[in-house]
């Protein structure tokens, strides 16, 4: 029983002298695939994307390259495959004189269908430099300075006049993707300028109101312009809301 008793002690400080146990680039594959999952919990989400915009969100992130992209968007197929490559670095004076720094590779695959958490593939770095993306196009400015400023002012006991409110969004001369509603009712005309959501984040918006002693220029809160709240539509220009509690 002491002979069993010593070989097993022996076997122990063997793993840890003799290197069995993991060592510091073992370590630092860890940590490099730890970045990798963190690339995976920022691209995690339900909002449908391209495979440029994944592949620019992932290539935005600090320490992370991308390499290849497989796949057009998240919910076609299935889905985005972002090979990504991440460092990581370690140390451990029981094997090495100085820290171990190594770069590795790993899938990432974003879709409506990926777990949360999910942990990313190792894969071989494909051949070739990582992959560049402009940046995309700001969306346009919804004018509402300038609406202020060119909408008419109708004094008390006046009356709204609907053609002469199209002819102000007329002169500002907007931009395509500016949707534009009028609706004149009881002697007051709504107006809202929206772009169009992506039917996950705040929709951008400003409404206005035209009516006898009052013109009014307000972007609603950012509560009343998610998916679903209709915080955007012309009614709520002629009936404003209250403001959220």
């Amino acid at each position: 029983m002491r002979r069993l008793l010593l070989s097993a002690v022996l076997l122990s400080s063997c793993a840890v002298g003799c290197g069995v146990l993991e060592n510091s680039e073992d370590h630092a594959t860890d940590v490099a695939r730890d970045a990798a999952g963190k690339v995976g919990e920022r691209l995690y989400g339900q909002r449908p994307r391209t495979a440029e915009e994944v592949g620019r969100e992932a290539a935005g992130i600090d320490g992370v390259e991308v390499l290849r992209l497989t796949g057009t968007s998240t919910h076609d197929g299935d889905g985005v495959d972002v090979v990504v490559r991440t460092s990581g670095s370690a140390y451990d004076d029981r094997y090495d004189a100085q820290e171990v720094v190594v770069r590795r590779c790993f899938v990432v695959r974003v879709s409506p269908r990926s777990a949360w958490r999910e942990e990313p593939r190792d894969v071989d770095c494909p051949d070739g430099p990582p992959l560049h993306f402009t940046p995309p196009p700001p969306p346009p400015e919804l004018p509402s300075g300038a609406l202020d400023a060119k909408l008419p002012r109708v004094p008390n006991g006046g009356r709204a006049d609907e053609a002469e409110v199209r002819r102000v969004l007329a002169a500002l001369d907007l931009h395509p993707d500016i949707r534009t509603e009028v609706r004149a009712e009881a002697g007051r005309i709504g107006v809202s300028l929206s772009l169009k959501g992506n039917g996950f984040d705040p929709q951008d918006c400003v409404l206005a109101v035209v009516g006898p002693g009052a013109t009014e220029v307000w972007v609603p809160p950012r509560i009343q312009r998610m998916p679903g709240e209709g915080g955007c539509g012309v009614g709520s220009a002629l009936y404003r809301q209250p403001p959220p509690h």
